[in-house]
C-alpha cells in the first residue's frame, strides 16, 4: 500500500511538473514555429494581435480570441534568408551583442574567483562588512543602480561607449557571493595538506580551488551570459549610438509589418543561450545546488 500511494505521489507530481513546464515553454515553441511562417500567414492569423484596435484610453484590445497555430500550413525560409544575407543590421546587432557579454563573463568570473578565494582564505571581521555589502548590493536590482552608472560615465567620459556596460559588468556582486559560498564547503584539510607540500596562496587557488569549483563556474558564466544577453535598460540609458547597441534592444523597434522577421531573430538570438543552457545544465544545477546549501 505505501509503495502503490508513493507510486501515485510521483505521478501526480510528475504531471504538475509536466504541465507547467508545457505553460513556460509554450512562448519559446510559438516564436520558434512562427519564425518558419510567411508573412501573408502570420498576417491572416495573428494580425489581430499585432494590430489591435484603438480602445478607450488609447489602449489597445482584441475583439476576438486568437488561437494559437504550432506548425505553420507551409514553412518559408524567407526570413532566415532576409535575416542572415539580406540585411546586414541584424548580423551587426547580433554581433554587438557578443562584443558586450562575452568580456563581461570572462572578466567577471575571473574577478570572483579572486575575490571569493579572498574571502574564502582571509576572513576577518572587514572582510565580513564588505562581503555583507556585496550582499545588499546584490540584493538591488540594476534599474536602482542606474543612474548612478549613468552619472559615473558621465563624469569618467565613458558614455555612449561600450566600457559603459562592461566595466560595470565585470564587477557585479552576483558572481562574487556565488563563488564565495561554493569556496567555503571545501575541505580545510585539503588545504592545508597543499600548505604542507609547499603550495603557495596562488598554487591553492589554481591547483586546489579552482578545480574543485569547476560546477560554480559553470554555472556563474551561464547565468551572467543569459543575464547580460538578453539586457535592455543598459544599452538604451548608456549607449546613445544605436550602432552600437545589441539586438535585444533592436527586436523591440521591429515595426508591425515585420513580425515574421522579428521570430526569426528571435529565434536565433535565443541559439547561444540554448547551446549553452544545454552544454552546462549538470554543472548549471550542481553549482546552484551546492551553494545554496552551505552555511556561513
Amino acid at each position: 500500500m505505501k509503495k502503490s500511494g508513493r507510486l501515485v505521489l510521483r505521478v501526480f507530481l510528475f504531471l504538475i511538473a509536466a504541465g507547467f513546464a508545457f505553460v513556460f515553454l509554450i512562448p519559446t515553441v510559438l516564436t520558434i514555429a512562427d519564425s518558419f511562417m510567411s508573412q501573408t500567414e502570420l498576417t491572416a492569423k495573428y494580425g489581430r494581435v499585432f494590430a489591435g484596435t484603438s480602445g478607450l484610453g488609447g489602449t489597445s484590445y482584441m475583439a476576438q480570441k486568437v488561437k494559437l497555430v504550432f506548425i505553420p500550413d507551409s514553412v518559408s525560409f524567407k526570413q532566415y534568408s532576409t535575416v542572415l544575407f539580406k540585411s546586414p543590421d541584424y548580423l551587426m546587432k547580433f554581433w554587438n551583442s557578443v562584443i558586450l557579454v562575452v568580456p563581461i563573463v570572462i572578466f567577471q568570473v575571473a574577478i570572483a574567483s579572486l575575490a571569493a578565494y579572498s574571502f574564502t582564505r582571509f576572513r576577518g571581521r572587514i572582510k565580513e562588512i564588505i562581503f555583507f555589502v556585496y550582499i545588499i548590493l546584490m540584493l538591488m536590482p540594476y534599474q536602482v543602480t542606474l543612474v548612478p552608472n549613468y552619472l559615473v560615465a558621465e563624469w569618467t567620459g565613458l558614455l555612449d561607449s561600450r566600457w559603459a556596460i562592461i566595466l560595470p559588468g565585470i564587477v557585479a556582486p552576483f558572481s562574487v557571493f556565488l563563488l564565495t559560498k561554493f569556496m567555503r564547503r571545501i575541505s580545510t584539510s585539503l588545504i592545508e595538506a597543499a600548505k604542507l607540500d609547499g603550495a603557495g596562496e596562488w598554487k591553492i587557488f589554481t591547483k586546489v580551488c579552482l578545480p574543485m569549483c569547476k560546477s560554480a563556474l559553470y554555472s556563474i558564466a551561464i547565468l551572467v551570459f543569459i543575464d547580460y544577453w538578453n539586457m535592455v535598460e543598459q544599452p538604451i540609458i548608456l549607449l546613445s549610438d544605436v550602432s552600437k547597441q545589441p539586438l535585444s534592444v533592436f527586436l523591440s523597434k521591429i515595426n508591425t509589418g515585420e513580425v515574421g522577421l522579428a521570430f526569426a531573430v528571435a529565434t536565433i538570438y535565443m541559439i547561444p543561450c540554448l547551446f549553452l543552457f544545454l552544454h552546462g545544465e549538470e554543472y548549471l544545477v550542481e553549482g546552484i545546488t551546492y551553494s545554496g546549501a552551505i552555511k556561513g
